[in-house]
């Protein structure tokens, strides 16, 4: 499978998403650009704050989840805990009908916590695409990376120097140049270039005489000593390349003593890791068992709140600025948003929701009985009409072989009453027709 940058995703439901966001992407960037501030970092920030207003129903929906949840989870340990020793399917069933009252109950469902999570996951992964892919859904940006793919594909070297040019280059085109294999060399180009690191990219364009170039409106592309380029303005925020690591930024930085570089790219994975850790405390706490300790689930969540925003730092120093930058501002969205939603939910009485829910708990299941009654008195009909046609059926039987011999033709009839009795069988019609005949012979003399 090929590591197309440029080609939009195309995985169901994750491609339909980045799509849209790219959309929204798109917008942004096409404002800032109006309003002569085209920058890709300040785009990450308002794009991060737009997508995660959309979510903030999902958010608070499983912010509720997690509130009724800590109410609910003594009541589903006390349930857990009195059949805990009872394994016969009896006493399991009982358990789990009531612990789906008590779901019922609170209103929430047992996989409601996993089901928002999965409507986020795709989200998630389709936003990480559009801001790595920024040349795939930003139309200014792709265009202006594709005068340079379009310079070194007509180049006499072409694509080759760029195969063989080694070190990261050479790496870079392994890994994500996989289109210029695939016969899409232009989007294969824009693909390397756009995860190249400055330097590397002032190598290509020295190699390939891409100083000069400019777009259709005249504007230079890569900068000089008295121009900057428009590569340089996209990605140039508070003095950071957004398209460079941190660190990166900081071997070459400390090699000429830029310290306020320095100090700006170090700030990228700390804050990366201090917001990520301020967000796990403002969310709801870790639910308590029984006896008071955390469960072995509630553990491993405090644990791995402790663990990812490490692990978010450590990332950040090696992924492209761009990217710690988003994740530094969906951790500061998020937290304010938490603070607005805990505020929000101090002043909610989830007692009268609990009670809201039992009513209409009670409603559902008095329906769901007085449907199991109909559906119980239906059944008794239908078997009672059923026992009444087979008793019909059977009481009719004797007079319908008196019929029968009533209504035969005469040489029948003779033939019929001529019939040597021991032929018939117990049981038989014949043999009820005679019991039928010697009656009636009897009582008619």
């Amino acid at each position: 499978m090929y590591l197309i940058l440029l080609t939009k995703n195309q995985t169901p439901v994750i491609g339909w998403i980045a799509n849209l966001l790219g959309i929204i992407m798109n917008g942004i960037f096409n404002v800032l650009d109006f309003i002569g501030i085209p920058n890709i970092g300040l785009a990450i920030i308002l794009f991060t704050i737009v997508v995660n207003l959309l979510m903030l129903p999902l958010t608070v929906k499983q912010q509720k989840f997690s509130k009724l949840s800590a109410k609910m989870n003594p009541e589903i340990q006390a349930i857990t805990a009195k059949y805990k020793n009872k394994k016969d399917n009896e006493s399991m069933m009982a358990q789990q009908q009531e612990i789906q009252a008590v779901y019922a109950k609170y209103g929430v469902s047992p996989s409601g916590s996993c089901v928002q999570l999965l409507i986020q996951m795709p989200i998630l992964f389709a936003l990480y695409r559009v801001i790595q892919s920024m040349p795939a859904y930003v139309t200014k940006i792709g265009d202006t990376f594709r005068v340079l793919a379009n310079a070194i594909f007509n180049h006499p070297d072409g694509v080759e120097y760029l195969k063989t040019a080694g070190g990261t280059i050479q790496s870079t085109v392994s890994m994500y140049g996989k289109a210029i294999d695939g016969g899409n060399v232009i989007n294969g180009i824009v693909d390397v270039l756009n995860r190249l690191s400055s330097t590397d990219l002032a190598t290509v364009a020295q190699h390939y005489g891409l100083s000069q170039l400019t777009n259709d409106s005249g504007q230079l592309i890569l900068s000089n000593e008295t121009t900057r380029g428009l590569i340089d303005t996209y990605n140039n925020f508070i003095g950071l390349n957004m398209g460079d690591s941190p660190s990166y930024l900081i071997r070459n930085a400390w090699s000429v003593g830029a310290w306020g570089i320095v100090i700006g790219a170090l700030l990228i994975p700390v804050l990366s890791a201090v917001t990520q850790w301020i967000n796990t405390k403002l969310m709801p706490n870790a639910q308590a068992a029984a006896n008071g300790d955390s469960s072995s689930m509630a553990s491993s969540m405090k644990m791995m709140n402790t663990i990812m925003p490490l692990f978010s730092a450590w990332l950040c120093f090696s992924f492209p600025t761009g990217l710690g930058l988003y994740w530094v501002a969906g951790s500061v969205v998020r937290s304010i948003q938490q603070i607005i939603i805990n505020k929000r939910f101090d002043k909610m009485d989830f007692e009268d929701i609990i009670r809201k829910n039992s009513a209409k708990s009670a409603k559902k299941m008095e329906k769901l009985k007085k449907r199991q009654e109909m559906m119980n008195t239906y059944a008794s009909m239908n078997t009672k009409s059923i026992q009444n046609r087979a008793n019909s059926v059977r009481n009719s039987a004797p007079a319908s072989s008196e019929s029968l011999q009533q209504s035969s033709p005469p040489n029948e009839k003779k033939s019929y009453d001529n019939k040597d009795k021991k032929d018939a069988k117990p049981g038989s019609i014949t043999a009820k027709a005679n019991l039928v005949k010697q009656y009636n012979e009897k009582n008619n003399k």
